[in-house]
């Protein structure tokens, strides 16, 4: 049996990266600037380089939250999303900030966002290390991307292929065996 060979082609240098970080702190503390605090929720696991990096740049009030969504279906359905883990603080009448790596079909994001939603808070907004059109399949708004791209299978960064390449300070397009993966 033949092992693929997994080829990396950087798309998004570290360099960038920081850069884009610096702005979204500048853009995210101007939201808030009014000392409003802000439950800054990461979505694990593939958003935890990202998040730990973006809210160090954030001169507001953060409480720190983390979810993970799990998706429960056969493998010829995208099944239903549910917690494995949920926020552990109230979100009524606060402001809340969804940091996640990757937006793609908006599904996750918009099941996070509307749960959020019925929860009470003052606000609702997402954060995303990428936002991604190629397979978008619900009308979602980004608030704060870092990037926009339109398609590639991206990995590094926090994002991964099978639990490999989420310790990458740049964010690569994987290509499995000469031919390109799509995410």
């Amino acid at each position: 049996m033949r092992q693929m060979a997994d080829q990396l082609n950087e798309v998004i240098p570290n360099s960038d990266i920081v850069a884009a970080l610096e702005r979204l702190g500048r853009d995210i503390s101007a939201r808030y600037a009014a000392g409003e605090s802000v439950v800054a929720v990461c979505v694990l696991k593939g958003a935890f380089m990202f998040f730990s990096d973006l809210v160090r740049r954030i001169e507001a009030p953060l409480r720190l939250e983390f979810v993970r969504l799990a998706s429960y279906g056969d493998a010829t359905s995208s099944g239903d999303l549910v917690f494995s883990k949920d926020v552990e603080t109230s979100l009524t009448g606060k402001h809340v900030l969804i940091i996640e790596d990757i937006v793609d079909t908006g599904r996750s994001m918009d099941f996070l966002k509307r749960t959020f939603e019925e929860r009470g808070p003052a606000s609702v907004r997402i954060a995303a290390l990428v936002d991604k059109y190629e397979r978008r399949e619900v009308e979602l708004t980004v608030d704060f991307p870092a990037f926009t791209l339109e398609q590639g299978f991206l990995v590094g960064y926090g994002m991964d292929f099978a639990e490999k390449y989420r310790e990458l300070d740049a964010i690569y397009e994987l290509v499995r065996d000469g031919a390109e993966s799509s995410s």
